[in-house]
């Protein structure tokens, strides 16, 4: 997890590095204007974001949809994707992270919690959102530890994230969950192998959850999102997740 010591060491090191933060071209940038024009004429299937200039002089970072990040030449005649690094006295800082951090949490912050399946004790001290699947085992054994993480003061936002896509029988399971009267009660069910009939209702939000685990860069569950947007992959166990929250 990054802590704010963490983060603040970053920002010292960009300071260091003479690198300045991102600044967002406008759509009259004449700059952002050719190499937008030159990268949707290489490949207009592509839905790209607006260039702006990044932290490093004479290069300009366009995202694409579903796709990486670019950095692009000013000409609009090259690009590389990939990751983009600042190097300091102290180490090196991946800045792409940082923005993509910054774009998790700005995601999750838009969502409604009653789209959610929340288990959360009364006060608690952190919360970490979960992208979870039904039939995957670590999705299984991390639901076993909720209540340990409870009784610690961490609660658990689960999204849903099936694994096989939209339409399968992974969506149409978790779907049930999410269509249930007791949604949590269902959850732990169908996590404890339980057979429960399916039920997918109209307007659940299991697609678009799906969609924005995507966006967010998940490529398997459990997939967890702590506060301050920090993707972790993976399973980690519940006396892990508080030292890394610092929940004692």
């Amino acid at each position: 997890m990054k802590t704010p010591a963490i983060l603040l060491r970053s920002v010292l090191l960009m300071l260091l590095c003479g690198v300045s933060p991102l600044r967002v071209a406008a759509a009259d940038d004449p700059v952002a204007v050719v190499l937008l024009g030159k990268l949707k004429a290489a490949r207009a299937d592509l839905e790209y974001s607006m260039p702006r200039q990044s932290a490093m002089p004479g290069l300009y970072e366009v995202s694409v949809k579903s796709g990486p990040t670019l950095y692009v030449s000013a000409d609009g005649g090259f690009f590389v994707a990939g990751d983009l690094f600042a190097v300091g006295p102290g180490g090196f800082t991946n800045l792409a992270e940082q923005k993509r951090d910054a774009d998790r949490r700005q995601a999750l912050a838009t969502l409604n919690p009653a789209d959610m399946i929340v288990f959360a004790p009364a006060n608690p001290k952190a919360t970490i959102t979960v992208f979870t699947d039904i039939d995957c085992g670590f999705c299984r054994k991390f639901h076993q530890e909720v209540p340990q993480l409870n009784a610690m003061g961490i609660a658990v936002h689960y999204l849903a994230f099936p694994r096989a896509g939209v339409g399968s029988p992974a969506y149409r399971k978790i779907a049930t969950a999410w269509c249930a009267t007791d949604r949590g009660a269902t959850l732990t069910r169908l996590k404890n192998g339980e057979n429960v009939p399916d039920n997918v209702c109209a307007n659940n939000p299991v697609a678009a959850q799906y969609a924005l685990g995507e966006q967010l860069g998940v490529t398997g569950t459990p997939a967890l999102v702590l506060e301050d947007g920090t993707l972790i992959p993976g399973y980690q166990p519940a006396a892990e997740l508080a030292r890394l929250l610092g929940v004692n």
